[in-house]
């Protein structure tokens, strides 16, 4: 409903004020030109967003310390801390870091937008920006038209500079010459009512635009030109940094619990620091005055003293936030609590990781899908697990596999069917469905990677369903008086227990030789194991150790089980690998080939 109402409100003001004042239409063209140069400059960086996104975040954001510096430096690039809030909510709903770490990003994006201000104040005001933009926007729209992805990435930074400059040219121009018409600092409202006034202001113009650099600019503009007091110009600061948080609230909606969370630090974050500049701000102005000093800055440059006000405040805020930032996190997680549907386990499991935000750049997506497929490999190795009668800690531990096997998970059978329908089908589903909308922006070298991750999410789910199958006569012969095939029953639970021991070490292993040495040996041992290729059912049916039944039974299940190794072990071969070139490159070279594992067991069988 408010959507409805407030585009036609916003196009009515704007008509009103084109019909009153031509000179309304410069600073509105500015306004607009700047804004489409920020979407511009978003795609240019999009494009330099590859697959080492991921290893960057890791090493950049272990730290608080590092996720502040890794906020405040991709801010200062990008000259946008609402597109480094969107970004970082996508980062958190991929999984790619956590709470902790987005918070940080966030407290260093707060600083970095300090950066715009200093430029614009200390450069922008005192240069004729247009005489640059123009080469920008020559050269950047040729580039943008070149079929190379890095080309056409500097082409969209250049034409993204090219109208950011050309944008603040016409804003300039147009509060100089709206100030022969009207003198909008006639308006000005002094003491505590005009710092709330303009506050709302800041907030209002912030929200419209969609970010809190453009308000910035607009406000340094008026400034320079006399449109608007220096106490008032401090008051639409503070404004701006409550509203640019709309752009990561709205950004968060699509996001996934975390990510909303996110937001409402960012929120928590702003308000507060408002608050405590708007309680502090006569000592604040002094603080001002007192660096604008030792700077050198002339007593009566507001514009780069509205620099320095941006900077202190902002620092403040952030000193001031980050001995609480672990306490922040916990109040986030006490008051924005998950939905029922991810906690009631009588409610089907759907995607964690999985969501719109994360389809802000090709890199976040894949990266979801591959945490998403990651979480439904943790469902399955469980089910599974359970399905042999086993318990998933005994796996996971240095427990003698004969051990393992007779400590039994329980007396019934676990209803795997109904943990398929909770646990796997719709997380499956998700992914299948979130990877069709993704590769709508992907490379084709990206596609093809996503292609494998969807054959591992096939793999796991037949893996279960293969478990289904073979439960009923585990169930059945691991308690039957005939000792022979009691025993083959255990031997194929005792085998698949030292591949899912593998494909968990596999898991957890940083080490990629580790990792392509544990995949060969699971190879092996999963064909080693194959009792009709070795002969173990002809050799009990030839002594009479077992029944015709029981034999056609073993041979049924010897098969279901060796598709559950062949279906995990691929699986495990996507997702647990570096799938760089590299990495493949050293891949070829230590991985067993199917014919070498053949040779090796012909020759044990010497």
């Amino acid at each position: 409903m408010l959507k409805k109402i407030f585009l036609p409100t916003i196009l009515a003001i704007l008509a009103y004020g084109f019909w009153i004042s031509p000179e309304f239409k410069e600073i509105a063209a500015g306004v607009s030109i700047f804004l489409f140069g920020m979407l511009t400059l978003e795609e240019g960086f999009k494009a330099f967003s590859g697959g080492t996104l991921e290893r960057v975040l890791q090493r950049s954001t272990d730290k608080l310390y590092k996720s502040i510096g890794f906020g405040f430096v991709t801010t200062a690039m990008m000259q946008s801390s609402s597109l480094v809030s969107v970004l970082t909510i996508s980062f958190i709903g991929a999984g790619l870091i956590g709470l902790t770490q987005g918070i940080g990003i966030i407290l260093g994006a707060n600083i970095g937008t300090t950066t715009g201000a200093w430029l614009m104040a200390g450069f922008g005001l005192k240069v004729k920006l247009s005489a640059y933009a123009m080469p920008m926007l020559i050269f950047g729209v040729i580039l943008i038209f070149q079929k190379a992805k890095s080309l056409k990435g500097i082409g969209y930074i250049l034409a993204g500079l090219g109208f950011l400059f050309l944008g603040i040219h016409y804003m300039k121009d147009g509060f100089e010459t709206f100030k022969e018409t009207l003198d909008l600092a006639s308006f000005a409202v002094s003491g505590f009512r005009g710092l709330l006034i303009f506050m709302g202001i800041g907030i209002l113009a912030t929200v419209v635009m969609q970010s809190s650099h453009a308000t910035i600019v607009l406000i340094l503009t008026a400034l320079s030109v006399g449109q608007i007091t220096y106490e008032n110009a401090l008051a639409l600061t503070i404004g701006a940094n409550i509203g640019t948080t709309i752009t990561a609230i709205i950004g968060s909606l699509s996001s996934n619990i975390d990510g909303k969370r996110l937001a409402g630090g960012h929120f928590v974050f702003n308000v507060v620091t408002a608050t405590v500049a708007v309680l502090l701000i006569h000592p604040i102005i002094y603080w001002v005055d007192g660096i604008s000093s030792f700077l050198g800055i002339a007593s009566d440059n507001y514009t780069l003293k509205l620099a320095v006000f941006d900077s202190l405040f902002k620092v403040m805020g952030v000193v001031m936030f980050v001995p609480f930032v672990d306490r922040l996190v916990a109040f986030l997680q006490r008051v924005i609590k998950s939905s029922r549907s991810e906690r009631d386990d009588t409610v089907a499991e759907h995607a964690k990781y999985l969501n719109d935000a994360s389809l802000e750049l090709p890199s976040t997506a894949m990266a979801a899908i591959k945490r998403e497929t990651r979480h439904l490999y943790d469902n399955a190795f469980e089910i599974i697990t359970h399905g042999l009668n086993l318990k998933r800690k005994n796996i996971i531990s240095d427990m003698p596999l004969d051990d393992v096997i007779k400590d039994s998970y329980s007396q019934s059978p676990v209803d795997i069917d109904r943990f398929y329908r909770y646990r796997i089908k719709g997380i499956y589903g998700d992914i299948i469905d979130f990877a069709t909308r993704a590769q709508s922006s992907m490379s084709p070298e990206k596609i093809e990677v996503l292609y494998q991750l969807k054959l591992a999410n096939r793999d796991i789910a037949e893996a279960v369903k293969d478990t289904e199958h073979l439960q009923k006569n585990l169930i059945k012969y691991t308690t039957s008086p005939n000792a022979h095939i009691r025993e083959q029953y255990n031997t194929i639970r005792r085998d698949l227990a030292e591949l899912l021991r593998t494909i968990h070490k596999i898991s957890v292993s940083e080490e990629e030789d580790v990792v392509l040495m544990l995949l060969s040996k699971a190879k092996l041992h999963s064909k080693k194991y194959d009792i009709i290729a070795n002969g173990t059912v002809d050799n009990l049916i030839r002594k009479n150790l077992i029944t015709n039944e029981m034999a056609t039974s073993l041979m049924n299940d010897s098969s279901y089980a060796y598709g559950i190794s062949k279906n995990l072990i691929a699986m495990a071969e996507i997702i647990f690998t570096d799938r760089s070139s590299e990495s493949e490159s050293l891949s070829e070279e230590m991985m067993m080939t199917d014919e070498e594992i053949d040779t090796i067991l012909e020759n044990e069988e010497k």
